[in-house]
């Protein structure tokens, strides 16, 4: 199966502790390229999320988004730091006694210093934990991964259909190609009796200059080999998997063969050709882009 590297997953699950939320948004890149955004809690499994991810995914820019909410009386609970309540009350008499001024201390000023009362959190459970988030990512990336066939079925479709128009192109060029060459002869011929006004015509050397002109515009190879690459890029395109790259490398090959062609024609109607080929090449490139 074709697939795109477009795409977006959604997955979001609830305990009675946690409530984790996956977002996955995909794009087409060179390479894979995982960027993770998550809760500093996670920070430890980011290693086992990444090997996670790899395991379904080859290319593409990949946006992880991670969202976590604890509640209940696991989400954390408040302690008090008795010692440095008792330092802060100290320092606080001893400025007064100096500076000869009121002690005006109240128990909810003293509860307002920095780190009287600090907001704990409760242990995590890492087991736990990382069973319920990599749950929540393998649903996230098998929603992607539908994201993705889908776009890459249409794709699929597209690239055949596009392949089918290029090979009327060379199927053109091919059954032009003798014609203009007989047309080349037809009109050397009638060239040089125009100029000898009735003599005989050498047709040795008619011949000659006719082979040469056919060696300079022959694109027997080129037309053999654009067949070739279309097969191949139909051929793989069917057997599906990861094969962007690969197909990239052959629409490289089809461009190449496309401009000899076109560098060699003499014929308005074969550059016509050879110029939609360049033009539907393009297309197929641009789409290959997005594939896996």
């Amino acid at each position: 199966m074709i697939r795109s590297m477009t795409g977006f997953g959604r997955c979001e699950k609830e305990t009675g502790d946690y409530k984790i939320s996956v977002e996955i948004k995909a794009v087409n890149h060179r390479y894979l390229d995982v960027s993770i955004k998550m809760p500093k809690r996670f920070n430890c499994f980011e290693s086992a999320i990444r090997s996670l991810l790899k395991q379904d995914l080859q290319r593409g820019k990949v946006d992880v988004f991670i969202s976590c909410e604890q509640y209940g009386e696991q989400a954390g609970r408040l302690t008090y730091n008795a010692a440095l309540a008792a330092e802060y009350a100290a320092y606080c008499r001893q400025m007064a006694e100096q500076l000869h001024i009121p002690d005006d201390l109240k128990t909810t000023s003293l509860a307002r210093m920095p780190e009287v009362l600090v907001m704990e959190e409760a242990p995590e459970d890492e087991e736990r934990l990382w069973e319920l988030l990599s749950q929540t990512i393998k649903e996230a990336v098998g929603k992607l991964a539908e994201s993705r066939s889908r776009e890459g079925e249409a794709l699929k479709q597209d690239l055949l259909e596009k392949l089918s128009g290029m090979e009327a192109l060379v199927a053109y060029i091919e059954e032009r190609s003798p014609q203009i060459l007989s047309e080349y002869r037809k009109r050397l011929e009638d060239k040089v009796k125009e100029l000898l006004e009735g003599a005989a015509i050498d047709e040795s050397r008619i011949a000659a200059e006719t082979a040469i002109y056919a060696d300079r515009i022959c694109v027997d190879e080129e037309l053999v080999r654009l067949k070739s690459h279309i097969a191949a890029t139909r051929r793989e395109l069917e057997a599906g998997g990861s094969v962007g790259r690969k197909l990239d490398f052959i629409a490289q090959e089809l461009n190449r063969e496309a401009n000899t062609i076109l560098s060699k024609s003499t014929d308005l109607a074969v550059s016509d050709r050879a110029i939609a080929l360049k033009t539907e090449i393009e297309k197929v490139r641009e789409q290959i882009q997005n594939i896996e």
